[in-house]
């Protein structure tokens, strides 16, 4: 007999929030996760800045957008009911000139398209919530807040394992192989045995699909996201959560401001390549990693069709001149001794062969396997509903 109903591959936010949901629908059944670092949420979870998602940017009909706006309402009564801190603060999108205005006015219209609730601001009003941004005319979300998502982790670590889940640290799985009736997973120190499988992987969800002998959908590129944060001095020039107006043609935010649950105010991200799937500062490289990226006929695809926007977030990862002229099209009071230097986080980024990143979640399955693929933002905030499909996929794999 298999040791588990369900092993989950991958302690993030999405993997906790997957056997938490496992054990709500099979209540009978044994669930564990294998994460291979030391702790919980070490990667993408534990370096996110902590937005609560309204789900406004995302395109109709797409899974981001139900899950985001589903999973926003389930994150809150979650926090709600385990009394994790919580602000509904809002957030404003701002538009600096009119060459923007079409754009702001496309995301308004995803929003209404997508249930979320958002104003058109004028100027005069968007002093009101924001007196130091500049802008002629911003999108007030009222429904985006923040949360402290390793708080979240650290909370549904403690239900699951109090209903009897086993949560296994510092556990990589260097091989996988599937039988008829099980799957075996190897770690250096263990074997494991799985009757379904869940690879909630994030950086390495791409090389566990490989591992479990199939071929990924997509390939992982990784982009560190440099942080700025303000010091105790400057934090009254931020209330809440001011953003840009995204450039439509690349999948990243912009720079912009992020009041976090603990007070401290986040400015940032830019969006360049890193040198290791885990590369946190400018000067980690990984040569299988980087190796991997650079050989991949989708990446160089990519990086062809957007060098001019890569040369521009390079130059704003060596230039703090020039990441400070960035903020200050938003706050123009912002000098750079208002800032000191914050961890940085790697986003797993899907990218197809031909070159497109993957703007949705994407799942791959096998007979007794869930491979996740693709889970950036808003994955966070969705990830319970995120949870919920998973299970309910496996669901007629568990019936009776």
């Amino acid at each position: 007999m298999p040791n588990h109903d369900l092993l989950i591959l991958g302690g993030g936010i999405v993997g906790l929030a997957t056997a938490y949901r496992f054990q709500q629908q099979f209540p009978g059944k044994s669930v564990a996760i294998l994460e291979k670092e030391s702790q919980l949420a070490a990667h993408q979870t534990g370096h996110n800045s902590g937005v609560l998602h309204s789900g406004i940017y995302y395109q109709p009909g797409s899974l981001k957008a139900s899950h985001c706006r589903e999973g926003r309402r389930t994150m809150i009564d979650f926090c709600q009911q385990e009394d994790i801190p919580l602000d509904i603060c809002g957030k404003v999108i701002v538009a600096i000139d009119s060459r923007e205005l079409p754009a702001l006015e496309k995301i308004h219209q995803r929003a209404e398209a997508n249930q979320v609730r958002a104003k058109i601001l004028d100027h005069h009003q968007l002093l009101e919530k924001e007196p130091h941004a500049t802008g002629i005319r911003a999108l007030h979300v009222p429904d985006a807040g923040i949360v402290d998502y390793r708080l979240v982790c650290r909370r549904l670590a403690q239900r699951i394992e109090a209903r009897g889940g086993k949560i296994f640290l510092d556990e990589r799985v260097t091989n996988i192989r599937t039988g008829r009736r099980e799957v075996l997973l190897q770690t250096p120190q263990t074997e494991f045995t799985a009757t379904q499988v869940v690879n909630c992987a994030g950086l390495h969800s791409d090389r566990i699909v490989r591992l479990a002998g199939d071929q990924p959908s997509a390939r992982i590129i990784p982009f560190r996201g440099e942080y700025y944060e303000l010091r105790p001095s400057a934090r009254h020039l931020v209330r809440n959560l001011i953003y840009p107006v995204p450039d439509p043609a690349f999948p990243f935010l912009g720079v912009h401001f992020t009041r976090m649950i603990d007070g401290q105010v986040e400015c940032g991200p830019n969006a360049v390549l890193a040198w290791a799937r885990e590369g946190y500062t400018k000067l980690t490289i990984n040569p299988k990693d980087l190796l991997e990226t650079l050989t991949y006929t989708g990446f160089l695809r990519l990086a062809a069709r957007h060098w001019q926007m890569g040369a521009m977030e390079m130059w704003r990862s060596v230039s703090r001149r020039a990441f400070v002229r960035a903020l200050q099209r938003l706050l123009p009071a912002i000098q750079s001794d208002h800032l000191h230097s914050a961890p940085a986080g790697v986003r797993a980024q899907a990218v197809s062969q031909d070159g497109q990143m993957i703007d949705d979640f994407l799942f791959q399955e096998t007979e007794r396997v869930v491979h996740v693929v693709n889970a950036p933002s808003p994955a966070a905030t969705a990830s319970l509903k995120i949870g919920a499909t998973i299970v309910s996929r496996l669901a007629g794999r568990f019936a009776g």
